[in-house]
């Protein structure tokens, strides 16, 4: 299966797509001016070279044609456009949305979260590729980006899912759940997203207010079984 990250020069997207590499996927980076994608591509083999990874670059819109499975990694502010973009290459693929409605968006704390229209950026996701027949599932959005950078120690975190297609969603959990320490939790209908998404600004408060760039989530006293 063929792994496409939109927007995946930033750090979330590329470190995403270095783990998702590691565990055997064909990684593909995709950003809006294509030489970008090539470059960062380049200086991950590099920094990767002690592993054996298949990872390409490409624009977002190529990446989304190539790609059967799509992670979406871009900041709120982008994420319109961006969808907007590859939105006639999207067809019923299955489509994972890790943004976060930050108030960063707008010059503000990443502490802070907006609230949107839509209910959460999930559904605008869903929203803005309706009638393509996309699947939209939630997820990554709890997971920092220190913990995924720091190859190659497994990630202490769960990381919530929510989508209204159960099968999008296995598919999703079962690709999340290749980087090593990361558990999965069903959260049910997308519409959970509107409480997933909140605890990201939680959680970077609380990294900022004891130092650290490790703080995570685990669900306990339940059974996936």
């Amino acid at each position: 299966m063929k792994v496409a990250i939109i927007g995946g020069t930033g750090a979330q997207g590329l470190n995403i797509g270095k783990r998702l590499a590691i565990a055997g996927e064909e990684i593909i980076i995709g950003s809006r001016k294509e030489e970008k994608a090539l470059t960062k591509v380049e200086e991950t083999i590099e920094l990767l070279k002690d592993y054996s990874i298949n990872m390409v670059g490409m624009s977002n819109e190529d990446a989304a044609k190539e790609g059967d499975l799509l992670i979406l990694t871009v900041p709120l502010a982008a994420q319109k456009a961006t969808l907007n973009s590859i939105k006639p290459f999207v067809g019923d693929k299955i489509l994972i949305d890790a943004t976060v409605p930050l108030e960063t968006a707008i010059g503000g704390s990443p502490a802070r979260f907006i609230d949107l229209m839509e209910g959460s950026a999930a559904e605008r996701t869903a929203k803005i590729l309706n009638k393509t027949g996309v699947k939209v599932v939630s997820a990554f959005n709890n997971i920092s980006n220190s913990l995924l950078e720091n190859i190659p120690e497994p990630i202490d975190c769960d990381c919530l899912v929510s989508g209204n297609d159960n099968e999008a969603k296995e598919i999703a959990m079962e690709l999340i759940e290749k980087i090593p320490g990361i558990e999965c939790i069903d959260c049910g209908k997308l519409e959970k997203a509107r409480m997933v998404e909140k605890i990201t600004p939680l959680l970077i408060g609380l990294n900022i207010k004891y130092k650290s760039h490790y703080g995570g989530l685990r669900i306990t006293g339940i059974s996936k079984k």
